[in-house]
């Protein structure tokens, strides 16, 4: 059986908008005006509207080969969501601009966008505009995520106090050991093409890079507590580096104890299969999207029935540092080795 394929020029860049928007069904009581005109037109109802952008570019944050272009759509939303909720906010909008090369066929967009309308519907977001360009290679996705927050209920980085005690919801370490796997058959599929891959059962760490989702959940439960954090952000780049910025921009220092930090016992399996330390993974891994924040101490209590919720240590006097305290009761500075962007 051959696939359709349908070349995007035999419908053009209006006639390929037309078609890829041509299902959207508004969820938001604000979306005044969405896609078919020159801009949209949203209302906040008196709430602070929260922006946040990111970029996804094929060959630096996503791989084609074992990245089915559905879970790609839906990540590539969630992605940008998850840093709304780590404001503490509500996302409500997004736009979504892509750029492709011709060897993208109007199936393979269209199968792309049903992982965008499927996220959208999950978390109640409007798709409200974007644009499409040819690239002359590769696959670039560019979206903006637009929130809404009571008047200055927004939290920031930068308000962590001393004492506060330093949260993380879910676990970490999966969505690296997830691509550390699917690298691997990559490279066995290259050497030998026959060869199926063997993905060893690993549903979950493969699931957590490829279709992640952002903790609406948590922020709910935060919010049904009377929870504020003090400081909060997502944790795309990995545990520590995320803690740091925490404390470079509250001005603190921080000890997380590592026998607290929350890893799945089929990540903690897997790191050890690859001869991989779980706790290095859970610290430099990234992209988890997990939310990292602090609370004041008295409300520890109001967390305690959250499985979902970690306290892995407090924020201290910027004098003493940042540090981790091993299982053995050893104490090292945390030291950043997550992503980088901008090594190749």
């Amino acid at each position: 059986m051959s696939e359709e394929r349908t070349e995007v020029s035999s419908l053009g860049e209006f006639g390929l908008i037309d078609y890829l928007t041509r299902n959207i069904e508004i969820q938001q009581a604000g979306t005044v005006l969405g896609v078919g005109d020159d801009a949209a037109v949203i209302d906040h109802f008196g709430k602070q509207t929260v922006i946040s952008t990111d970029m996804l570019l094929e060959g630096i944050h996503f791989d084609l080969m074992y990245t089915p272009l559905r879970h790609l759509g839906y990540k590539s939303v969630v992605v940008n969501l998850s840093d709304i909720y780590a404001m503490n906010a509500t996302p409500t909008h997004i736009t979504m601009n892509i750029g492709f090369s011709n060897r993208f066929s109007v199936e393979a967009l269209s199968e792309f966008y049903e992982g965008v309308y499927a996220a959208c519907e999950r978390y109640g977001v409007d798709l409200v505009g974007g644009d499409t360009s040819s690239s002359q290679k590769g696959l670039v996705i560019s979206v903006t995520a637009i929130g809404e927050v009571a008047p200055d209920q927004f939290v920031k980085r930068s308000t962590a106090q001393k004492g506060d005690l330093l949260c993380v919801s879910g676990d970490l370490g999966a969505a690296f050991l997830g691509l550390t796997l699917l690298e691997r058959e990559k490279k066995v599929y290259r050497e030998h093409p026959q060869l199926q891959p063997d993905l060893e059962n690993q549903a979950y760490i493969i699931g957590r890079l490829l279709k992640p989702e952002a903790r609406k959940d948590i922020i709910a439960y935060l919010e049904e507590q009377d929870v504020r954090p003090t400081a909060m952000m997502d944790v795309s780049d990995g545990l520590s580096s995320e803690a740091l910025h925490i404390c470079r921009q509250s001005n603190l220092g921080c000890v997380i104890y590592e026998e607290k930090i929350p890893i799945d016992d089929q990540s903690r399996q897997q790191a050890l299969k690859f001869g991989l330390d779980p706790t290095a993974c859970a610290l430099s891994g990234g992209e988890d999207y997990e939310l990292l924040f602090t609370i004041r101490q008295e409300d520890h209590d109001k967390l305690v029935l959250s499985e979902q919720i970690s306290v892995i240590g407090y924020m201290t006097d910027i004098s003493e540092g940042a540090h981790i305290v091993t299982k053995g009761g050893n104490k090292f500075k945390l030291v950043a080795q997550g992503w980088n962007a901008f090594e190749q």
